[in-house]
């Protein structure tokens, strides 16, 4: 098989979930957006709703609409976007509840979907998403009269303790909800580590659940195995992949492996990252392609058939930092080519 082999394990998202539980008090909700950050809602969904997941945020209603179908009945599913223009027929039919972010937002709801449920976001000191504290003083009593499910506001620095940003935005959503009813919810997977001043009665864990930082002590998820399409000698001064960016120092042997920047392989990552064979890391050299990387293989005592990327002994996080990104990114880039495998 010539598409390398990404394995998802659906115990350890459930177990990254339960461990994420047990540091709070409150309820535990799963940010399932974006394909489950790339793994796929049809398979995570489930896993997450047997692990004991009962809310769901995706990021827009057509999302909400086709976790709905996966997921069933039963659990409440919440929309990041809000109520945009033309949701209210998906809103309804799916029973999706919309957090509204803007008065436009708020009136389009309670003009198109009168009675229906939904949730506010508020700006604690963001500015992305969220009613500014003017804008929620003014609508606070109207948004009370409905049927209002939750009041959220989004932390920027929590994957940094110590930024005074975090006491600040705390110190912000606790001004603006002072009397609010209607349950709350601030912290995602960094906040909830910043402790339980964070957590009040909803937390929404996200990439923590997919083996991602700042949650150190979650486990891996993924791991992606690449299929090495040939082995060649390489003497010293001559070059490998475009642009002649790698050039032998010595007599080497490069492997050629079966992915690349179409699989989500940032080509930024040329020249600084590992792969690994039996925990031993190799390194790549030259520039990432459409479809390939090569590997300096030269100490390895046999021809591999398959090299490693992601797993135990590199995690999402360890290869966005090879390409100066998050592991978020390298999360929701892994390519639809993959040969996909869902164990546990």
């Amino acid at each position: 098989m010539t598409t390398a082999h990404l394995t998802i394990d659906l115990s350890a998202i459930a177990t990254n979930w339960q461990a994420l539980n047990r540091l709070t008090d409150c309820a535990t909700a799963a940010v399932i957006k974006a394909d489950a950050y790339g793994l796929g809602i049809e398979q995570v969904g489930p896993a997450l709703a047997a692990a004991g997941a009962r809310q769901f945020f995706v990021a827009a209603a057509e999302e909400g609409v086709a976790l709905r179908r996966v997921l069933g009945p039963g659990p409440e599913i919440l929309i990041l976007s809000g109520h945009m223009d033309g949701d209210a027929p998906l809103l309804q039919q799916a029973d999706l509840v919309p957090m509204i972010n803007s008065v436009d937002q708020l009136l389009m709801q309670v003009e198109a979907l009168p009675g229906h449920h939904f949730g506010v976001q508020l700006d604690s000191g963001m500015n992305r998403l969220g009613m500014e504290p003017a804008e929620w003083a003014a609508l606070r009593d109207i948004a009370e009269a409905q049927d209002l499910r939750l009041v959220m506001s989004h932390l920027a620095c929590a994957d940094e303790p110590d930024h005074p940003m975090n006491a600040a935005q705390l110190a912000s959503f606790k001004e603006m909800v002072q009397g609010v009813e209607a349950p709350l919810s601030l912290a995602a997977t960094g906040g909830i580590l910043l402790g339980r001043n964070y957590h009040f009665d909803l937390t929404r864990p996200g990439v923590g659940l997919y083996g991602g930082l700042p949650f150190v002590d979650a486990v891996p998820v993924v791991t992606l195995d690449l299929p090495v399409i040939q082995i060649r000698d390489v003497e010293p001064g001559e070059s490998v992949g475009y642009g002649n960016a790698f050039v032998a120092q010595r007599q080497s042997r490069i492997a050629t492996v079966a992915a690349g920047y179409a699989d989500g392989l940032i080509r930024a990552m040329g020249g600084t990252a590992t792969v690994t064979c039996d925990g031993q890391k190799l390194p790549v050299v030259g520039r990432v392609s459409m479809d390939m990387l090569t590997i300096d293989v030269t100490a390895l005592d046999h021809a591999p058939a398959t090299l490693q990327l992601l797993g135990q002994h590199q995690s999402v996080d360890t290869v966005a930092g090879f390409a100066g990104t998050i592991g978020y990114e390298i999360l929701t880039s892994l390519g639809a080519r993959y040969n996909r495998t869902y164990i546990g």
